[in-house]
């Protein structure tokens, strides 16, 4: 005997699943985009304000960003912040000292991507995710905006 609710769930479940594959198939090509975005900014902090001011580099499963600051003729750390993918979320955690951030990144139906901070529960743009990524690293002694 089949029920109409149990085949409903079942189909709800099947499309849970295959939205679910699709996010973690997703994953490391928004990992790489991110990057691309970060190191623009990077870049661009670099240029302004000396080339060895600021790294970016893509490791396995996370992106990892330090700010250097010269002090007595020699580049020493100041700050540091990582974005880690976080497949059961699907998404990614911002590791800054003691601030966790964590934002869902999802599928629209144009294959774009979207990202959402799970805590407010609320959609960030490309520009504000960015700036919540970078703003305290690059900028540690500046008040927040």
């Amino acid at each position: 005997m089949s029920f109409q609710w149990l085949q409903m769930r079942i189909q709800e479940e099947r499309e849970r699943r295959e939205l679910q594959a699709r996010h973690l198939e997703r994953l490391p090509g928004a990992l790489q985009e991110l990057h691309d975005v970060l190191a623009e900014c990077v870049q661009s902090y670099n240029e302004n304000l000396g080339a060895d001011s600021a790294d970016i580099q893509l490791l396995p499963n996370r992106i990892q960003v330090t700010v250097r600051e010269k002090r007595d003729g020699q580049w020493q750390a100041l700050s540091k912040v990582e974005v880690i993918c976080v497949p059961d979320m699907p998404g990614f955690r911002v590791e800054r000292g003691e601030y966790s951030l964590a934002v869902e990144v999802g599928l629209l139906p144009s294959d774009k991507l979207f990202y959402r901070d799970r805590e407010l529960d609320k959609y960030l743009t490309m520009e504000e995710f960015t700036r919540r990524i970078l703003d305290r690293t690059l900028f540690p002694a500046l008040r927040e905006q």
